[in-house]
């Protein structure tokens, strides 16, 4: 075997060793010198030969001319009195304290301290910090250079002219988003509304809020309430979800997702809504609704519903479309198309019906749509079913009592019709003519009056039940007497013109009245069976809010270092390094310039 070896030369391996250690010296040299620029005093009155400090501070006064000028990494500080600890990177600036930071921030105080090597910040007493957009006040305000945040954590308030006045228990400023977070006890006060939160994620450029958890916005005449939501202060638009709803003096809106537009008093709302008339005791229910508040009006479809609560029963209606206008003393409820009304003892069918709760009168009207077919008329001609009793018409009004809601009297128009079954056969009692006024006792159908034209067929019973005849007969007014929802007497009054059959003699093809149409199968028998012939129910996802901020409000990291006063003295008292009264005493012996200062400095 051969075995090649290359001889490598020593001088030139030593070299290239030291040139890529002096590199690495470099590199390294350079990272510390831009890790760690020193403070500098760029202007200073006097510099203090009598005040000590325990570890080596150098005390800087101003003069009469201006003050202390301190500039670090893009930060400029302004003070009547400064300690300088060079050895650690570290000063103290106490009274009329100013720090700026380009155009983005400019903060005032009693104190600050400020670590060159941390670049970390902690300014107390009266503390403001204005940027572009807005006012910051507190206490105590902490500020991390290197992340550019700011936070406080004993309070503080936040103004700005458009959006009013923030106050909270903890609040944290994102120099580089504009953005404030607020927590604890957040209050906004505005002009038109006062908000309170949990937390607030605010954006003082464009106004922007987010809130999270349960949250309350209070104007003169509304009310919203969501556990997550936006809201837009320059427009005074909001957005809100979970749990989320608006009331309105009157009237409460609630539902997945609401949007509220302030100046129009307008709010939507989307997916299992509900709409509650607190005065009138009255519920609507659906998946899109609008409110104009100016106007008292309430749209809403989508499997729309309105509750009329009653003490023991409550009246549904359903349609594809429900709207509800006028003040709370007079409510108009409009139902539009393929309308199903159910009670225990009252249901019917419609194409449209007109609620006036005010008079309590209820008009079920067929609209008459063109380019109708003759079966589609029929299923939206007016119908009404109480305790067996059928009734059919061109229009049907029935009125109920204000205060008890029972039906107190019920009118059909044009072609109206009754049926109800024979009690034990299979025939059918009927009763026709132009016009049907019946007459009810807590929503019973005890006395029924058929005007003009009036036909009737009667399966006549005795008191054992047994089946006696069958009268049809003609007259030009009909007037009837029901009890317990059978027919008790038949009175013929004028032009009668009848018969009484034995049930084996009565003509099979005269058993019904032309226009006859048993429509027991589209009875509802339950608020289920309202939206049982309603189209799927496709709803639209709703778009909910980011979660906050994971790691919280509070910088814990900032603070943890804070804390341990990693070359940051948290515990120095602004009182006794004030000078007294506040005014700074110059000194005469020496009057050190600040191009000397300066240079001792670097």
């Amino acid at each position: 075997m051969i075995i090649f070896e290359k001889k490598l030369n020593p001088l030139k391996s030593i070299l290239s060793l030291l040139f890529s250690l002096f590199s690495l010296f470099l590199a390294i040299t350079s990272f510390a010198q831009e890790a760690e620029k020193q403070i500098i005093i760029e202007y200073s009155g006097f510099l203090s030969s009598k005040e000590k400090t325990h570890d080596g501070g150098i005390v800087f006064l101003r003069d009469k001319k201006k003050q202390i000028h301190i500039v670090h990494d893009g930060i400029d500080m302004y003070c009547d009195k400064a300690i300088l600890y060079k050895d650690q990177n570290f000063i103290e600036a106490f009274n009329n304290v100013k720090m700026n930071q380009g155009d983005s921030i400019h903060m005032n105080s009693k104190y600050i301290e400020y670590n060159g090597k941390t670049q970390l910040a902690v300014a107390k007493g009266k503390v403001i910090l204005r940027e572009p957009q807005s006012v910051l006040t507190t206490d105590t305000l902490y500020f991390d250079k290197l992340k550019q945040q700011a936070f406080y954590k004993c309070g503080g308030k936040v103004e700005r002219d458009t959006s009013g006045v923030i106050t909270s228990t903890i609040g944290k400023y994102l120099v580089e988003q504009s953005k404030y977070q607020f927590i604890n006890k957040v209050k906004l006060v505005n002009p038109n509304y006062t908000l309170k939160t949990k937390q607030l994620d605010f954006y003082s450029e464009n106004g922007h809020a987010y809130l999270f958890g349960p949250s309350t916005i209070e104007g003169d005449s509304n009310t919203i309430y969501c556990e997550r939501g936006f809201y837009d202060t320059n427009k005074d638009l909001g957005y809100f979800v979970k749990n989320s709803k608006i009331n309105y003096e009157n009237r409460v809106v609630e539902g997945d997702s609401l949007f509220f537009d302030r100046p129009r008093n307008f709010a939507s709302a989307t997916n299992n809504i509900k709409v509650t008339d607190t005065i009138n005791k009255s519920i609507i229910r659906g998946h899109y609704a609008e409110v104009f508040k100016d106007k008292d009006s309430v749209f809403i479809t989508k499997r729309a519903i309105a509750i009329t609560v009653q003490e023991n029963d409550s009246l549904y209606i359903h349609s594809d479309t429900l709207m509800v206008t006028g003040p709370a003393d007079h409510r108009i409820t409009k139902a539009f198309y393929n309308v199903k009304i159910f009670k225990s003892d009252l249901s019917g069918k419609s194409d449209s019906v007109h609620i006036d709760q005010n008079s309590g009168l209820t008009k079920m009207i067929n609209l008459g749509r063109l380019q109708s077919s003759d079966a589609f008329k029929r299923k939206k001609k007016p119908i009404l079913w109480n305790l067996g009793n059928q009734m059919t018409g061109d229009t049907i009004h029935f009125i109920s009592e204000k205060e008890t809601k029972f039906l107190d009297s019920l009118i059909v128009f044009n072609n109206a019709f009754l049926i109800s079954k024979d009690t034990l056969g299979d025939g059918f009692n009927q009763i026709k003519g132009q016009k049907l006024i019946g007459l009810l006792e807590e929503n019973e159908l005890k006395n029924v009056h058929i005007i003009k034209n009036a036909e009737v067929i009667y399966y006549f019973r005795n008191s054992d039940n047994l089946l006696e005849g069958i009268n049809k007969s003609k007259s030009g007014k009909i007037e009837i007497e029901i009890l317990d929802n059978t027919i008790e007497d038949i009175k013929l009054i004028n032009d009668i013109d009848g018969v009484i059959y034995p049930e084996n003699e009565f003509p099979k093809n005269a058993k019904k009245f032309k226009g006859f149409s048993w429509r027991e199968d589209e009875q509802p028998q339950s608020v289920s069976d309202l939206f049982k012939d309603d189209p799927p129910l496709n709803l639209p996802k709703i778009k909910g809010l980011d979660k906050p901020n994971p790691f919280g409000i509070i910088d814990y990291e900032v603070l943890d270092r804070i804390n341990k006063k990693v070359n940051l003295r948290t515990d120095t008292k602004i009182s006794n390094q004030q000078p007294t009264n506040g005014k700074v005493k110059p000194l005469k012996k020496r009057n050190i310039k600040s191009n000397v200062l300066k240079a001792k400095n670097q």
